[in-house]
Order: structure tokens, then C-alpha cells, then sequence
């Protein structure tokens, strides 16, 4: 998505460490016209699938899905990385480690939220690993729904977790696909 691309070039940073920032546009502060754009590459994307929800991870997902929610016309669930007191019944679990955070997290999602009749479509921001979109997947798996694929906003080519996930099969659909990086700047996949 050549919009977005010219976006992280733009207002991205390179930072230490493999990471970059894209907080002043994606997951800190967020440009709704851009997200809305979006958000309508992935229903075209994925207008062929019969996606009845839409899963992620809090919390910078969050946004992202709810925009492209829109399009399919249907709910987004989220995977919430700490059990609160107004959680009830029974529970999906996984465990998920943060390339970003570096750390493990306890991730849940109510049962009742997600079924064997659900086709889903997990949205994140980031993959990096797949740590994240592993563990969601796993959630699905355990549900009994159907995984239509993935939607990624921002992959890390140059990092392991999107080869691998398309090796088991996995639909992992990328906006834009970073083949390297350097502390200084980037390139893109064409």
C-alpha cells in the first residue's frame, strides 16, 4: 500500500534494536483518514472471505480492527493481556511473548465471544516473530472458528514470523513489508 509506505518514510523512526516507530500516525496517536484507507485495502483484500469477526490483541490493534470492522460489517473481539474483575465465565488462554515490550503476557478472551461457526480475521499493526499472531491463531484453533488469514499493517520481512506463519499455510496479507532496516533507514519489499 504505497499510501502507507510513503507515510513511514515520512513520519517513521528507526530506532536501535529492529525497532521502529510510527507512533505520531499508527499506534499511539492515529491518523483516521490513513487507518480508514486502511482498513478498505483490507476488506479488498479479504472480500472473497466470509469473515464474521474480526480478532486482535490490545491494545494497538484495537483501533486498527475497529475501522476495518466497518467494512465487513461485523464485531471485533480482543485477546486482553491481564484478567480484570469484570471478566466472567470461560476463558481462551495463551501466552504471548512482546517483541517490542520483552515480555511474556497471559493473554484471554471470553469462549462466549468467539465459536465454531466464526470465520476470523485477525488485525495487528506489528509482525515482527508472530508471537502475537501465534497465540491468537491458538485461540482460534481452540475455539473451533475458522481462520481466514491475517492482516497485517506494518511486517518485518526481515524477521522470521510472517515466513514461517505462510509455511504452515497460514493467509498472512501485509500493507507494507519492511526487507530491512538499519538504525539510520529502511527498505521495502516491493
Amino acid at each position: 500500500m504505497e499510501l502507507l509506505k510513503e507515510r513511514i518514510l515520512k513520519d517513521g523512526t528507526v530506532k536501535p534494536g529492529n525497532v521502529l516507530k510510527v507512533d505520531s500516525f499508527l499506534n499511539h496517536q492515529m491518523d483516521i483518514p490513513l487507518i480508514n484507507e486502511i482498513g478498505k485495502e483490507f476488506k479488498r483484500i479479504y472480500a472473497d472471505a466470509p469473515i464474521t469477526k474480526i480478532l486482535t490483541i490490545e491494545a494497538s490493534g484495537i483501533g486498527i480492527a475497529c475501522i476495518a470492522a466497518q467494512y465487513f460489517n461485523v464485531p471485533v473481539v480482543f485477546a486482553k493481556k491481564a484478567k480484570s474483575v469484570n471478566l466472567d465465565g470461560e476463558m481462551y488462554t495463551t501466552k504471548i511473548e512482546s517483541f517490542t515490550h520483552k515480555k511474556v503476557y497471559d493473554v484471554i478472551l471470553a469462549k462466549k465471544f468467539l465459536s465454531p461457526e466464526d470465520h476470523v480475521l485477525i488485525i495487528d499493526d506489528f509482525l515482527a516473530n508472530g508471537c502475537a499472531l501465534n497465540g491468537l491463531i491458538d485461540i482460534v484453533h481452540h475455539s473451533g472458528a475458522t481462520l481466514e488469514g491475517t492482516g497485517i499493517v506494518i511486517e518485518k520481512g526481515f524477521q522470521r514470523g510472517g515466513d514461517m506463519l505462510r509455511e504452515r499455510g497460514i493467509r498472512v496479507e501485509s500493507l507494507a513489508i519492511i526487507d530491512s532496516m538499519t538504525d539510520t533507514s529502511l527498505t521495502f519489499r516491493e
